[in-house]
């Protein structure tokens, strides 16, 4: 029962892997460890396999999220003649390609080295997206690692400068998770005491409460030392325990020496070495003990995910089943929406709207107010004789006549000439007026929201799409507006008829006007005559 639930765990992290979704802390083991501090061998051990891309620098450049499964030659769960697994004794699966089976390891490497390069590029930089690695085989034990960059501290080549945080900000991530197990590594030819991966470990655990600590290179310790304080707890306080190992050298994997040899030789070396702690260390004890604290954490996580889980699926459910039925007819459904919008919009300018407001004006009304209010007061506030003074109009008049005398008749030109400067006046409110509408033409959009609430939370991508066609419609109609606007007063201004029954009802009034006007106009001609003959 108990070995049931890491691989439920796990199907939990492939489902917010593929959600790209964090809502929920899973329990997981995450490695931590700097840079050529055995940390790929320690993972590789545990797999039995060399899988993992080696070389210098950063390597691990992403999250690997590593998931062993067991699978017995005669399991029915995982293995099946669709995926070809029936004969395989072990297989390897990635989460962004699921339907391919991986039964070369040296492919596995290269799958991951070539998806780190899309992730994370190809100038050793870092990336936070996880590369989700599922290990079967009858050989494994249930676990799940997170193997996390090495801990580096100078850039490299054409690494980003602050390559340092990013690293730091990864790993804080990942092992801030209060539902997570600390992996430590640590080299054993080192001062344990100033360990990266411990300090990263203390910042979040600083009981030790959920941090491992593992001693890689015991055989390569100084010659008369040892690291028996050390696995004795007496160095590093950390509760979940200490445990030696001792790692594939370089020259091994060029050898081609296997793993199972490595750990061969790694039991004999602990027995001669650390005869008392033998039992106790070693790779193959590191497995079982990972699998046991997991299982132990998840056992403890476990009442708060469900819990999580269980709130989350009555929501969701919830939220599916407000979007409401299947959709089998996808024009009919969209012909629906887009009626029902345009109601909503002729119901909101007409004002038969049922939702309509009662603190504002809006609409039609808000339309109707701005006409009649706004626009109708500023053309009443136009003075039809501001800036036109007496003299104004007799210059206009002398320049109408030319050499001729104004003393008989006023002409029109000097008349069609002034009115049109005050008819020029009346473009700018009317050019203001319009964009009072459309603004409020555009504001009805959010309005019709209020109508469509349902269809606009399950069709979001339908809904932006509707508001970005009527927005743009809107304003594609700006400019024949404003020339239809320009053309009514260029009209204005074309033809003065001076026979209209506003003109023929003021004439008298007019011609009264002009005979005040005209004897001092010509009063000016005469004193000009003079001063010209007086300087003659």
């Amino acid at each position: 029962m108990m070995d049931s639930l890491i691989p439920v765990i796990n199907k939990l992290q492939d489902v917010f892997g593929t959600t790209g979704t964090e809502i929920v802390q899973l329990p997981q083991i995450v490695v931590v460890g700097s840079q050529s501090s055995g940390k790929s061998s320690v993972i590789e051990t545990m797999i039995g396999r060399s899988i993992l891309p080696r070389g210098t620098g950063i390597v691990t450049r992403c999250p690997l999220v590593l998931q062993l499964m067991y699978c017995p030659l005669e399991d029915e769960n995982y293995r099946s003649s669709k995926n070809a697994t029936l004969d395989a004794e072990e297989w390897v699966e990635f989460l962004h390609d699921p339907n391919k089976i991986y039964t070369d390891m040296d492919k596995v490497r290269d799958e991951i080295i070539r998806k780190t390069n899309l992730i994370a590029g190809e100038n050793k930089g870092v990336s936070k997206e996880p590369i989700s690695i599922k290990f079967f085989s009858p050989h494994l034990l249930n676990l799940t690692l997170v193997d996390l960059p090495g801990i580096t501290k100078v850039p490299i080549g054409d690494q980003p400068e602050d390559i340092e945080n990013q690293i730091k900000e990864l790993i804080q991530d990942y092992i801030s998770n209060p539902n997570s197990i600390i992996l430590a590594i640590s080299p054993a030819n080192t001062d344990i005491a100033t360990s990266e991966s411990i300090k990263f470990a203390k910042d979040v655990d600083p009981t030790g409460a959920r941090t491992l600590a593992v001693i890689t290179k015991l055989d390569l310790m100084d010659a008369g030392t040892d690291a028996v304080d050390i696995l004795c707890g007496r160095v590093i306080p950390v509760k979940l325990g200490i445990i030696g190992v001792i790692n594939r050298s370089q020259q091994d994997i060029i050898d081609n020496k296997s793993i199972n040899d490595a750990v061969k030789d790694e039991e004999a070396f602990l027995k001669r070495k650390y005869f008392k702690l033998a039992s106790r260390n070693g790779s193959v004890y590191l497995g079982k003990t990972l699998n046991r604290l997991l299982m132990c954490h998840i056992k403890t996580c476990l009442p708060e995910i469900r819990a999580r889980i269980n709130s989350m699926t009555l929501h969701y459910d919830s939220l599916l089943k407000s979007y409401g039925d299947d959709i089998f007819d996808q024009s009919a459904i969209l012909l629906q929406i887009i009626t029902k919008f345009s109601n909503a919009y002729v119901s909101t300018l007409e004002g038969t709207s049922h939702n309509m407001l009662t603190s504002e004006l809006c609409g039609g009304a808000r339309i109707f107010y701005i006409f009649n209010e706004t626009f109708g007061r500023t053309l009443d506030s136009i003075e039809p004789l501001d800036g036109i003074t007496h003299m104004n109009i007799l210059t206009a008049i002398r320049n109408a006549t030319g050499p001729r005398s104004s003393a008989l008749f006023v002409p029109e030109v000097s008349f069609e000439l002034l009115v049109k400067q005050q008819i020029a006046q009346l473009s700018e409110p009317s050019l203001r007026c319009i964009d009072l509408v459309h603004e409020e033409m555009q504001r009805i959009i959010k309005h019709c929201d209020n109508e469509l609430q349902h269809e606009m939370h399950r069709f979001a991508r339908l809904h932006e799409r509707i508001v970005d066609v009527v927005i743009k419609l809107l304003r594609s109609r700006i400019s024949s507006t404003t020339s239809m606007i320009e053309n009514v007063v260029a009209i204005e201004l074309a033809y003065i008829n001076t026979k209209h029954p506003d003109f023929v009802k003021e004439e008298d009034l007019i011609e009264s006007l002009m005979v005040l006007l005209l004897p001092h106009s010509a009063e000016n001609d005469k004193k000009e005559e003079n001063e010209k003959s007086v300087t003659k």
